[in-house]
């Protein structure tokens, strides 16, 4: 599952650096994710570091965007393989 940012957010600038796909931005009110780009950092980290620096843990798995380990390390390569 692709990752996603819910209105608890505080806009507090910290995750969209950390996110080595470029799959956050900042959205109309909150930061969203790009389920297209999240791959919860697989293929760079073992844990999603968007996740590992919120401080009001308000990203979550997307329910709407399930993927299994290996959908995951595909879009990883798919996007990492792009010029």
């Amino acid at each position: 599952m692709s990752l996603m940012i819910t209105d608890e957010c505080i806009n507090c600038d910290v995750c969209e650096p950390e996110c080595p796909n470029n799959a956050i931005s900042q959205g109309e009110e909150i930061y969203q994710i790009d389920p297209e780009l999240c791959t919860q950092c697989v293929g760079h980290y073992d844990e999603p570091q968007c996740q590992q620096v919120c401080p009001v843990d308000c990203i979550p798995l997307d329910p709407s965007n399930q993927e299994t380990e290996e959908q995951l390390h595909a879009k990883y390569l798919k996007i990492s393989a792009k010029p």
